[in-house]
């Protein structure tokens, strides 16, 4: 199993060069990610102008292992809301940190919201 799960936003920073996207690299070789993640992250390729099939196979290209989102992966990510609510997490986020809490791996993302979380997971904020 993977020891990082990465949220959209690590993996956009990767692929866009953007800050901490060194970190990201660092981890990419053991690293898995929700299909609602990927989705996120295809979908936001596809508002800067990527063809959605370009966007796919350059994703393809890092060998990221793609983990399905169950259903029990949706009753944790939607059970997270009473922790971050307050935060503003999207579905997005609390499918990247339920399935990271799943895999006992550590959550990566570029979101600064996610450093204090007082939650049973480990995260890492690449920025």
């Amino acid at each position: 199993m993977a020891s990082a799960v990465l949220d959209a936003s690590a993996l956009l920073a990767l692929l866009n060069g953007e800050r901490g996207a060194d970190r990201v690299a660092r981890v990419v070789a053991d690293a898995a990610m929700s299909t609602v993640n990927l989705a996120e992250t295809i979908s936001k390729l596809v508002q800067r102008g990527a063809p959605p099939a370009e966007a796919s196979r350059l994703i393809s290209l890092l060998d990221i292992e793609m983990l399905d989102f169950t259903r029990s992966l949706a009753e944790a990510a939607a059970a997270l809301i009473a922790a971050t609510g307050k935060r503003g997490l999207s579905l997005g986020d609390r499918a990247c940190l339920a399935t990271a809490m799943e895999a006992g791996a550590t959550a990566v993302t570029a979101d600064r919201g996610w450093a204090d979380l007082d939650l049973d997971a480990a995260v890492s904020v690449i920025r």
